[in-house]
């Protein structure tokens, strides 16, 4: 499933910016999986026949320099992976992608909401109707091991159309089409 969703999130991005040759993605390198996430990026890379730079940030000052590097590598596209301290410096990691020029991908909407270009994630909504109707099941008698684990099955892609267009990205129709919401 976050293979599946990794893979997605790069082939979005790749739609969006047809000419990127060198994708990145940004790991932080105190969370537990990252090295998992950096794997996921590689084999999304390399099915989209795109090459690949690793940045990693676990501090504020580490993601000014994270995004430092992308400029030195090249990268043309950049993929934020899950973190906490990511979604606490959303604002600042939105705001270094459009000063650098970096059109970027992000895990939550709530980037998108504050000027990041698209985030390709989870229905939080539908997770919490989920939640509910787990614990209606619980109070009625259900015991938690008989319980499926619940996989998320609707997704949302956002685009923050005002970003992209001071970008200088045009979003084709396609993905238009796809987005769950435009932000204007």
């Amino acid at each position: 499933m976050v293979a599946a969703l990794e893979a997605k999130r790069f082939e979005l991005l790749g739609e969006l910016v047809p000419r990127a040759l060198r994708f990145g993605v940004l790991v932080n390198p105190a969370v537990p999986a990252f090295e998992a996430d950096i794997d996921l990026a590689r084999a999304a890379t390399k099915t989209l026949g795109r090459s690949l730079g690793v940045l990693t940030a676990s501090t504020n000052r580490e993601i000014d320099a994270a995004f430092a590097r992308a400029v030195e590598q090249r990268v043309d596209a950049l993929v934020i992976a899950r973190s906490k301290l990511f979604i606490e410096r959303r604002l600042q990691l939105t705001m270094l992608s459009m000063r650098h020029v970096l059109p970027a991908m992000f895990y939550n909407r709530k980037f998108a909401e504050v000027g990041g270009l698209m985030s390709y994630s989870p229905n939080t909504t539908d997770q919490f109707r989920q939640a509910g109707i787990y614990v209606g099941r619980l109070l009625k008698g259900e015991k938690v091991a008989d319980l499926p684990v619940m996989q998320p099955t609707k997704f949302e892609l956002v685009i923050n159309a005002q970003t992209a267009q001071l970008l200088g990205v045009e979003v084709p129709t396609t993905l238009l089409a796809l987005a769950d919401e435009v932000i204007e």
